[in-house]
């Protein structure tokens, strides 16, 4: 099922805004980890219902993804 798109894209603000909280990181790099990243393709292709998860869950799974890349 996929998502209402306004409803995504608040979902989006709100994982780039934890993101950038959590990692001390600018929010200009925030977003450039979230569009680049598996989780951003999952959200948009409306993947497994990922857009019901939790928003803690969304951005540690982030976290751990950004962290595996080396950064």
């Amino acid at each position: 099922m996929k998502a209402d798109p306004l409803i995504l894209q608040m979902k989006y603000a709100d994982i780039i805004q934890l993101l950038a909280k959590e990692l001390n990181i600018s929010l200009d790099e925030s977003l450039k980890v979230f569009y680049t990243s598996r989780l951003y393709q999952l959200l948009k292709d409306g993947v497994s219902d990922m857009h019901c998860l939790s928003l803690g869950y969304l951005v540690e799974d982030l976290i751990t993804e950004y962290r595996k890349n080396g950064n």
